[in-house]
Formats: C-alpha cells, sequence, structure tokens
C-alpha cells in the first residue's frame, strides 16, 4: 500500500507504533519523547499522533517526569494467561470508538481454513448490524467482507472458494458471474475499500478495508442503511485511516 508521501497507511503506522512499543518495551523505568524520536527515528509531529493513539488504547502511560511507560493493556496481552480475552476486549473497544466516530455498524472478520468468519461487531440502535438473511459463509460474491476477503487470496485460493459456494442471486444487483467477479478482484486496487450496494441485501450498503495480520487474512467493515449511503464513502475511508489500532492489537 504505498503513497506518494510519507508512509501514513494504516499498516505502516502500524509498524511505527510496533516500533515505538518495542523502544517503551526495553526502556523499564520510562522514556521521553525525545529519545523515542532519536530511538526509532520517527519525526516528532507523526511520534506525537502515534502517542496519543497508544495512549488511548492503553498500550503505553505517562508517568509524572513525562515519560512513556508500557501500559495496563500491552501488560495483558503480553501475558501468555488470559491473552486471548484480553485481545477480545481491546479490539471490542476500538470497534465500539470506531463505530461512534464513523456513524456505522462495524465488524471484523477473517478467513480461516477455507471460509469466512465475523469474529467482533460494534453495533448499537442508531448503527443497527446487518441482517444475515443468508449465512456469510456462503455469499461473499455479494458482500463486502466477502470480497475484501478473497481479493486477499490468490488466483487459485479465490476460484477454490467460489468452487464451493454457487454465486446465488441475491438482489437484483448480486454479480453472479465468477469471471465477472474475479476480474473486479484482479483490478482491485488494494488502498481501495471493497464496496457492497444492495448486492448482499436491498436496503443496505457496506464496505471493507483489509487487515492482513502477518499471513492472516482479515478485514475492518462496516454497514449502513441505504437512506445513508451518500456517506459510505466518507465512512470507509474514515475506517480505513483509523484502522491502524486494530492491526496493532493483532499483531502484539
Amino acid at each position: 500500500m504505498a503513497l506518494q508521501h510519507e508512509p501514513t497507511t494504516p499498516h505502516h503506522s502500524a509498524q511505527d507504533a510496533l516500533r515505538v512499543l518495542e523502544t517503551v518495551v526495553r526502556h523499564s523505568t520510562g522514556v521521553t519523547d525525545t529519545e523515542l524520536a532519536r530511538h526509532t527515528g520517527i519525526d516528532p509531529e507523526r511520534l506525537t499522533s502515534l502517542l496519543l493513539m497508544l495512549r488511548r488504547e492503553g498500550y503505553v502511560e505517562q508517568v509524572g517526569d513525562g515519560a512513556y511507560v508500557t501500559g495496563d493493556a500491552l501488560t495483558r496481552l503480553g501475558s501468555a494467561q488470559g491473552r486471548e480475552q484480553a485481545l477480545r476486549e481491546n479490539l471490542q473497544r476500538t470497534l465500539d470508538r470506531l463505530r461512534d466516530s464513523v456513524g456505522a455498524a462495524v465488524y471484523i472478520s477473517r478467513y480461516v481454513d477455507g471460509e469466512i468468519r465475523i469474529d467482533q461487531i460494534a453495533a448499537g440502535p442508531a448503527t443497527p448490524v446487518v441482517n444475515e438473511w443468508v449465512d456469510f459463509r456462503y455469499s461473499a460474491h455479494a458482500t463486502a467482507i466477502g470480497k475484501s476477503l478473497l481479493g486477499q487470496l490468490d488466483h487459485d485460493g479465490r476460484r477454490d472458494h467460489l468452487s464451493r459456494h454457487k454465486m446465488a442471486r441475491l438482489t437484483s444487483r448480486t454479480i453472479t458471474s465468477d469471471r465477472v467477479l474475479l476480474s473486479r478482484l484482479e483490478s482491485q486496487p488494494a488502498t481501495v475499500p471493497h464496496l457492497d450496494l444492495q448486492e448482499y441485501a436491498v436496503g443496505t450498503v457496506c464496505a471493507a478495508v483489509p487487515i492482513t495480520a502477518g499471513s492472516s487474512v482479515g478485514c475492518l467493515a462496516l454497514s449502513l442503511p441505504v437512506e445513508h449511503a451518500h456517506r459510505l464513502r466518507q465512512a470507509a475511508d474514515a475506517l480505513n485511516r483509523n484502522a491502524a489500532p486494530v492491526l496493532l492489537s493483532l499483531a502484539i
């Protein structure tokens, strides 16, 4: 995911945040922002933004003399006992904040053992979840989540998935040709969110962005009632910009 200027994609932000955390961990008695800039080589202005994010997520804390030390969230994730629960709680807090900031239901999904899995959701009365009227595992061709996950597989992986799940017509907008779908997945730039414009369900629009961590294939997605479709691209861009904390939680 390359940009013309300094790297500021969620993946680069997560990588930079990891460098900051590694430096904080090495300095058990605390490290100042000036020292962090020197050790990591990260621009001071960018470092300030990263530190704000890390404090908000509970990964670092600022002590009385202004130095940074490891926070409770990082301590819990670093413990073998209860790590999975701590990760779920961290991710849920992040998803809840994303839901409130983008004004949409937000989802984390992964591709596991050849199937789509929805891991966590943040929704509410004003941000309703998608009505799963057809199992998401069987409707990858019609959902933003499915297209984002399939888009991260190689050609053979996509072919394999489609051979196991018939591309049923769910609405008048659903793509049912594997040739058309594969062509669109091939031509989709990695930095552009995948969209579902009432392809899965009439009355709902969705967007998804990749959150691949290591060899794991995943995505972060949102859904909106169709009357808010005019907000979809802006919300998708905001989701993409704010995906770094999710990537960071998965990478620690």
